[in-house]
């Protein structure tokens, strides 16, 4: 009995030996850990009646990387983590994405606002053709046969009459050849066609303005969607770095190297990031959406764009716009087109209190009888020429020209508008481009400090000089710079694409 206690005790003793090295092990943080090597993860191990102590290897934290160079590696000791995670990182979603010069081409192809002002102008071609064939005289063949029953109650042996004095004879027929047209010697014509013409120019520039707002359109949801795939793959990134520290946190909380609370926060920062992929997801398939609607994809076929960090600005592209050249944007043209069809309509109106010439010509046959001798004597050529004036038409006219003018003035008033609006929107953009540029550089710069905050965080938790709160913020601080980022470049883009539209370019 004295030997198995002697034994029970020396295997004891061995065993608490052991314990003591291992934890003495996971709290050393001596330059030799330093070289990180590739881990592979590897399911908890399988609970048993003893205590397990972690391997005295390195934690295998996944910390997210950033843009710009890595920490230097001594004054911090560095920790063994997995190949870096990039910054957008690539997932599988279609084998080719859909690139913004394709998106564009496509939209212009769908139903939508520019279709509408392209079917327009061509409406408004339609009227200029319309005008121009007012000049010429208009060709008419009218043909008709006329019967009227015979006189009632006639002596037997005389011919039959017709019953009506006015018309020519029982059976009548006419067939002719009619020409008439307008001498425009009000200049009613020749200002209705200089009124459609300034409708088409007004027409051609409100298809040019709804091409570009189209593309406003296409640029801010193929961008939005980009933020979006970038946003919710950040967020798995997030994630999968959360269920790591939670695992490596279990580990250590099962060896009594950490207070069971340490866990709990832990789960709690895991729970906020898949709540935080929940939330990009639902995101992307919104943004998608709204691109499918442009591009006309069906809503079951896989979209999405190229890299988002492939549109960081490289230079000062915003600085290239000037604000002269607002001048330069097609709503302008479309307002002077408006302005010059109303000051034509002042004409219009004006001509209709001025005598009207018209004149008419036809030739051909009226005659009871299609026989040659017949149709001979009763067929001819006649000329008319009407001249039309206007006397008292209760102030209908006068009223038109006081509209015209009104319209005049108004389509003056809306350019004088527009000028202070469209300055207003190039000065904004601009203001917008040039600080989403600054945030860009700035965003970059923090997500490398919150990386090494996260890297210096995790390093002084595994070797207790930290809490588990300060992890847990260093990840949270990592993940709101990031989306500061993708936001920024989001920002500039669409900011840049305005500027665009504002200088007419």
């Amino acid at each position: 009995m004295q030997r198995r206690a002697i034994a029970k005790l020396c295997v004891g003793l061995v065993s608490a030996l052991a314990w003591l090295c291992v934890s003495t092990s996971l709290r050393a943080q001596t330059p030799k850990t330093t070289e990180k090597k590739p881990s592979v993860e590897t399911p908890p191990p399988k609970p048993t009646p003893l205590p397990q102590a972690p391997s005295p290897q390195a934690t295998p934290f996944s910390v997210p990387s950033a843009p710009g160079p890595s920490p230097a590696a001594g004054a911090t000791p560095s920790v063994s983590a997995p190949p870096s995670i990039p910054l957008a990182p690539q997932t599988a979603q279609v084998s080719s994405p859909l690139t913004l010069d394709e998106a564009l081409r496509l939209a212009n192809a769908q139903a939508s606002s520019f279709q509408q002002a392209t079917l327009n102008e061509r409406i408004a071609a339609e009227d200029v053709r319309q005008a121009q064939a007012a000049f010429l005289p208009k060709v008419s063949a009218p043909l008709s046969y006329i019967y009227t029953t015979p006189v009632i109650g006639s002596k037997p042996g005389t011919p039959r009459e017709q019953s009506f004095i006015a018309n020519n004879a029982i059976s009548e027929y006419q067939a002719f050849v009619n020409v008439e047209g307008d001498f425009d010697i009000a200049g009613k014509l020749r200002a209705t066609l200089a009124k459609n013409r300034a409708l088409l120019a007004a027409a051609h520039a409100g298809t040019d303005v709804a091409r570009r707002a189209l593309v406003q359109a296409v640029i801010e949801a193929y961008y939005g969607l980009a933020l979006a795939i970038t946003q919710r793959a950040g967020a798995e990134q997030n994630l999968a770095a959360a269920e790591e520290f939670e695992r490596i946190t279990s580990l250590l909380v099962s060896g009594g190297e950490v207070a069971p609370v340490d866990l709990t926060r832990a789960q709690l920062q895991t729970i906020e990031r898949r709540d935080e992929l929940e939330r990009a997801r639902a995101n992307e398939i919104v943004t998608a959406g709204a691109l499918r609607v442009l591009v006309g994809y069906d809503f079951t076929r896989p979209i999405s764009t190229t890299d988002l960090l492939l549109a960081v600005p490289v230079d000062a592209e915003f600085q290239q716009f000037k604000a002269g050249d607002i001048s330069r944007r097609p709503e302008f043209t479309q307002l002077e087109a408006q302005i010059r069809a109303a000051r034509h309509e002042i004409r219009i109106a004006r001509a209709d209190r001025l005598p009207s010439l018209t004149y008419s010509m036809n030739g051909g046959f009226d005659t009871d009888s299609l026989r040659p001798p017949r149709l001979k004597e009763h067929s001819g050529v006649s000329a008319a020429i009407n001249l039309n004036i206007p006397i008292f038409d209760w102030g209908a006219t006068r009223s038109k020209e006081r509209q015209a003018r009104l319209r005049v003035q108004l389509a003056e008033n809306e350019r004088t508008v527009a000028v202070r609006g469209f300055t207003q929107q190039f000065y904004a953009a601009q203001a917008q481009a040039s600080t989403a540029a600054a945030r860009v550089r700035l965003a970059g710069e923090a997500v490398r400090l919150a990386q090494i905050n996260l890297e210096t965080s995790i390093a002084r938790y595994r070797a207790g000089e930290a809490q588990v709160i300060e992890v847990t913020d260093a990840q949270t601080t990592l993940v709101t710079q990031r989306l500061a980022l993708y936001q920024a470049i989001f920002d500039y883009q669409t900011a840049l694409g305005r500027l665009r539209q504002a200088t007419g370019q």
